[in-house]
């Protein structure tokens, strides 16, 4: 089953620890703390892997996670590193940050594996506490955590050529005869579902990539239909090659069809106009003069040529196929075949992670309540009993904005403050 878009958690691996402790040995009766350091929390990584050309997979799994730190260990232990998560992917496929929808990554081109989120520092341990002054430091740095995140990947097909037009038009049919694809091919409208790709030989072992685009209709740009969902397979294709039903087999007007495909096309992206196009007026094996009704082909070429080249062809009995693909090839060698590349439009901020959510609350007049994950944590490898443990704690809480925001609910001088059984005067 073809799926081009899919939208997952993704998150790194906390930092270990750092270790309180201190060196306890025979005749060494004041060794000093030994405390390691935590471990690095695990990278969350995408990497592109040939095998894939869907992102089915995300169906079924939408959470991933990478391993945290271990913790740091006595004897100046340093906690092992998290291991590292590796996501493949299809290449073409963008990374998108679900809540602002900017591109984190692209996997396309050169980048074939790269590293979306880190992982959190280990924490450093006792034993980088301990100066002239304070030689038996009672606590240690916790890890830093990790990053999580909800993003959504778009694939989108990397092509040289996209076939667009309505539905059964012929698009399926024009890319089995010029390429080694074999699409579904039937009389009925969608038949196409999901894009198809085929290689195109030309000559000396040269050629080029062709996508079969699900056909659109009016109003896709605006989400109608199925051809909203793979608009944004047409973004990265060098040449647009219209295919019309000539002889209006369903009564669709083809010089019609190709100016309502151009206000879809436009409406989703006004640069997909500037890129070079072609037409291939399908089906001329069903068109019969009666004498009456207008030569289709000249139609079209009175309403698009010179800017846009109509090649009558037909799918079945492969009539013009030679001249479109070889016209094809040469436009394509006028070109750079470069893949698109979407550049990154945010970065990962990281320094909120200083920062993890807390709550200051004003319980009672003169009374006010900490809560949150960092502080509980934070108390529990401090040790309030010695000067230098509680200095280092109150620094925590000025560099973590807890002070600033206790001043801003009206704190006064001799108030009190309760964070997770502890009971503290404010004094400034």
């Amino acid at each position: 089953m073809f799926q081009d878009s899919a939208k997952i958690f993704i998150q790194s691996g906390n930092g270990g620890d750092g270790h309180v402790s201190f060196r306890r040995e025979l005749f060494v009766p004041a060794g000093g703390p030994d405390g390691g350091d935590g471990g690095r929390g695990g990278d969350i990584i995408f990497e592109v892997y040939d095998g894939l050309n869907t992102l089915v997979d995300f169906r079924h799994k939408r959470k991933y996670t990478a391993e945290n730190g271990q913790p740091g260990g006595k004897r100046r232990c340093h906690g092992a590193d998290g291991a590292d998560l590796v996501i493949r992917v299809p290449e073409g496929t963008v990374i998108r940050d679900d809540e602002t929808g900017k591109v984190i990554a692209d996997m396309s081109g050169g980048n074939r594996r790269m590293v979306i989120l880190h992982g959190g520092k280990g924490g450093i341990g006792n034993m980088h506490f301990a100066t002239a002054t304070m030689q038996a430091p009672n606590y240690a740095k916790p890890g830093q955590p990790g990053k999580g995140l909800f993003v959504r990947l778009e694939l989108k097909v990397i092509a040289d050529v996209g076939l667009v037009g309505f539905p059964n038009v012929g698009k399926s049919t024009l890319l089995s005869r010029v390429s080694n694809a074999k699409p579904e091919i039937a009389n009925y409208h969608f038949t196409t579902l999901s894009p198809h790709l085929g290689v195109v030989d030309v000559a000396d072992g040269e050629g080029f990539v062709m996508a079969d685009l699900p056909g659109l209709i009016e109003g896709a740009s605006e989400g109608v239909g199925l051809g909203y969902d793979f608009l944004k397979h047409v973004e990265r294709t060098k040449v647009l090659v219209h295919v019309v039903d000539a002889a209006s087999v369903e009564g669709r007007d083809p010089v019609d069809d190709v100016k309502k495909i151009m206000e879809e096309l436009a409406k989703y992206d006004a640069s997909l106009l500037s890129r070079p196009q072609l037409i291939a007026a399908n089906k001329i094996d069903c068109i019969y003069d009666d004498g009456e009704t207008a030569d289709p082909i000249q139609r079209l070429r009175d309403a698009f040529e010179p800017e846009i080249k109509v090649y009558p062809i037909s799918g079945v009995s492969g009539e013009g196929i030679r001249e479109l693909k070889f016209a094809i090839w040469e436009l394509l060698q006028t070109l750079d075949r470069t893949v698109t590349v979407f550049e990154p439009e945010i970065e990962i901020d990281y320094t909120g992670d200083k920062n993890l959510p807390y709550t200051v609350v004003k319980e009672a007049e003169g009374v006010f309540v900490v809560e949150g994950p960092r502080v509980e944590k934070m108390l529990g490898y401090t040790n309030l009993e010695s000067e230098k443990g509680f200095d280092f704690f109150q620094k925590f809480l000025k560099n973590s904005g807890i002070l600033d925001d206790l001043e801003k609910l009206g704190i006064q001088e001799g108030d009190t403050v309760r964070m997770y059984g502890h009971t503290f005067d404010y004094y400034k």
